[in-house]
C-alpha cells in the first residue's frame, strides 16, 4: 500500500520526494516563525519599559492621591499632589518590586504605587500596568 488516498501507485518522481519536500517546507516555516517572533518579543519588552502611567490620569488631574492609592480632592490632609508627569514602565516595575519612584519621597512613592495597583481597564496607564504584570520569557 502506498499511503495515497486515491489508491493509485505513485508515478515516477512522486512519493518519497513529496515527504521530503513537506519536511523542508515545515522546517522553513518554523525557522521563519522563530526569526519573526524573537524581534517582536524584544520590541514588546522595549515598549513595556518605555510605556507611561500618569498619576493620576488626565481625567482626574488636579486631584490628590491618598496613601491607599485612592484619588481624593485637592488639599486633603495626608494626601499627595499629582505627580505632574507620567512614570515610565521601567520605573514603575522597580517601584512595584519595592523600590521608589524617581523624584518622590518614600510615602509619596507608596501612595503612587498603590494608585497604580488600583488602575482599572479604561483608565489611562492601565494597559502599561497590565503589561508590567505579564511574565517575561
Amino acid at each position: 500500500m502506498t499511503g495515497r488516498m486515491d489508491g493509485e501507485e505513485p508515478k515516477q518522481g512522486e512519493g518519497g520526494g513529496t515527504v521530503a519536500r513537506r519536511a523542508l517546507l515545515l522546517g522553513a516555516v518554523s525557522a521563519s516563525a522563530v526569526v519573526s517572533i524573537r524581534p517582536a518579543l524584544a520590541q514588546t519588552k522595549a515598549s513595556v519599559m518605555t510605556c507611561e502611567i500618569p498619576v493620576p490620569d488626565a481625567g482626574r488631574a488636579g486631584q490628590y492621591i491618598a496613601a491607599d492609592g485612592s484619588v481624593v480632592p485637592a488639599g486633603t490632609a495626608g494626601a499627595f499632589p499629582a505627580a505632574g508627569h507620567a512614570y515610565k514602565g521601567d520605573d514603575v516595575r522597580a517601584a512595584l518590586a519595592g523600590g521608589q519612584l524617581p523624584g518622590t519621597t518614600y510615602d509619596q512613592s507608596k501612595a503612587y504605587t498603590n494608585y497604580i495597583r488600583r488602575l482599572q481597564q479604561g483608565t489611562s496607564g492601565f494597559t502599561c500596568f497590565a503589561s508590567l504584570q505579564m511574565p517575561r520569557g
